[in-house]
Formats: C-alpha cells, structure tokens, sequence
C-alpha cells in the first residue's frame, strides 16, 4: 500500500468515524427519500467523493475502470483479519479459499463453504475488489469462503460468467473434500451481478438435483431489462448510477434479445422445485431495491423459503464497506451471523 493510499485510508476513516451529529453537519442536509433516510457516514463518504472529484467508474476506460474499483474498495474494505487464504484453481478459474478461525484454532473439517462471486455489473470485480468482504463474512461467520474469478465482459459477454459460475459450482462439489467442505453444507452467495450468478446457479442445481444448502442473495440484479420505480428514485448521485447499468447491460448483453433470458433475468424464470433456501438482501438507496424484493417475493410464492432483510439506509456496494464508518460494516455484520446461523449453528 503505497504512501498515498495509506492518508486517504486513515482520512476516510476518521471522517466516517466521527460521531454521528458531526458527520450530520459535514454530511449536509438529510437525504430522505421514500420514507427513508440515508446513513449520515455514507453520505457523508458520498460527499467526500464528490469533493476530491472521484471519477465514476463508468467514466473510464474500462481497464481503468478495474483499477479504480480495486482501489476504492481497499480503501472502505480496509485488511480484514482471517485463519488463512490460499489460492485454488477452480475449474479452470482463478480462486481464493478463505478459511476463518475459530478462538485461534482451525474450523471444523468437513464444515460448511460459501462460493461466493463477486459484483461489478459483470464488467469489473475481481478477488481484490471483494477480498476484504470475503475475509470478513468467513472469520465473523466461521464458514470457509471460496471466491471465484469468472469471465468479465466486454471481452466474454453472456453467457461466459453464468457458464464459469456453474462450472465452479460443479467443481466445488466434486472436489468437495480437498477445501475442507461438507457437501451437504454448501451454498452460493454474491452481490449484484454475484447475486444474479448464485441465484441462477440456484435454478440450475435444483433442476439437475443437486445439492445446495443455502443462497445469500445480496442486492442482487434479477431484471437487466426492467423498469422500477427504485431505478428512477435512485439511479444518480448514490453510488450505482443509470450510467453505470447501462454500461453493465450493454457489455454483458450486447444482443439486446439475450436480456430476457432466464440466465440473465432469475425473475423471468420458471422456478424448479427444490430449490434452496434464500437470504435475499436489499439496500434501500439502491437502484436494484425493487427488482430484489420482486425475486424474493417470487421466491415466496414458488414455496422457497426465503427472508428477505432490506437495510432502508444503505446504498448499493455496502457490502464492500466493512473497514470503515459503523453503518455498512453493522450491516454486513448481520450478514454474516445470518450466514453463521444458517450454516454454522454450532460453530
């Protein structure tokens, strides 16, 4: 971490640590929207943003684009503690195993495994931009996390990262043994476009019968090609922009007739029986709000258990903030026991 990064870290930090009347004042006036009201350290972050003149993501070149999200997350991630991390070729793909401890001694094994696909519109993300959110959902939950490198578009357009996630799900259960992972505990998880790949990955295990323990569905992209009311409310000046979707959709989905497919739109599909239990999560200053909760309600009505938790103060991304501000990491935090409780219940 070079000079630089290390003074906006620890600025960040004491800014999004102040107490929260301070950060109030900084922060300006409230945003309040549809009831709600936006955390005052993440609108106070948002405004730091603005101040400093942080280019959008979608403003650049999308090299550049990687690189700036790797940074801007490292610096809301900060270095998470973790047991251990060791990198696995997963079908092919490049992976990250993280295995949390548990009071200073290794987890159970077998134990339970999240294979996790990271978000970026299916465009940008990677092991770094996710690596502090991974560190911090397997050490806080006791479950060994498996983070997966699928194929990111322009270059692969669909459906290169539904077929690397379904290939890395195949793998996982396969070689089950040499990650330290009980089979019958073994669940998907991701956010954003990682939501949309672990819930059609869901689908799809139901439909050949095979087992998944559990899907983690964070703020997940279900309708590429829908309109909502979330979208117009919040689709500017809260992080994940129309631009920034339209980009994602015209990269990942250049034929415009693919944008309906089921493997793209989870919420056109026809839902298998047996398919595995969800934890749907939503943030409510998030463009993708409305079409989560529509995925969690068709959840519902195909008789899947489900419970969906929005978080009415959080923006889309949250869940990479677990290094600083107290609003998004005690978010993720009870993610995390979620996670825990569901798949871990005596760890």
């Amino acid at each position: 971490m070079g000079a630089r990064t290390v003074v906006e870290v620890a600025a960040l930090r004491a800014l999004m640590g102040l107490p929260e009347p301070v950060q109030r004042v900084l922060a300006g006036p409230r945003l309040e929207r549809d009831g709600q009201v936006l955390a005052a350290d993440l609108q106070l972050m948002l405004r730091i943003q603005r101040l400093v003149r942080e280019p959008a993501i979608e403003t650049l070149e999308v090299e550049l684009g990687r690189q700036a999200a790797v940074r801007q997350t490292g610096l809301t991630g900060g270095r998470q503690p973790i047991g251990s991390v060791r990198e696995v070729n997963v079908a092919g793909l490049l992976g990250r195993l993280y295995t949390p401890s548990a009071a200073g001694a290794p987890v159970a094994t077998p134990g339970p495994l999240l294979l996790f696909f990271h978000g970026g519109g299916f465009f940008f993300g990677d092991l770094e931009t996710h690596d502090a959110t991974c560190r911090f959902l397997a050490e806080r939950a006791g479950v060994r996390v498996l983070a997966v490198d699928y194929r990111l578009s322009p270059e692969h357009p669909f459906p290169a990262a539904h077929d690397d996630a379904l290939a890395a799900y195949h793998w996982v259960l396969e070689h089950a043994g040499s990650l330290g992972a009980d089979p019958s505990r073994i669940a998907v998880g991701g956010d954003s476009a990682g939501g949309n790949l672990s819930a059609t990955v869901a689908i799809d295990a139901a439909r050949a019968g095979l087992p998944l323990a559990w899907q983690l569905l964070v703020y997940p992209a279900t309708d590429v090609a829908g309109e909502t009311e979330s979208k117009r409310m919040f689709g500017s000046g809260l992080f994940l922009t129309q631009e920034f979707m339209d980009l994602a959709v015209a990269s990942y989905t250049p034929d415009a007739a693919t944008r309906t497919d089921p493997r793209v739109a989870p919420l056109r599909a026809e839902l298998p029986a047996g398919l595995a239990p969800a934890y749907v999560v939503t943030a409510g200053f998030d463009p993708l709000r409305d079409e989560g909760e529509a995925y969690a309600a068709k959840l519902a009505d195909a008789g899947v258990e489900v419970e969906l938790r929005r978080f009415p103060d959080q923006i889309h991304g949250f869940l990479n903030i677990v290094g600083a501000g107290r609003t998004s990491r005690a978010a993720c935090a009870e993610i995390a026991d979620k996670l825990r409780a569901v798949m871990n219940p005596t760890g």
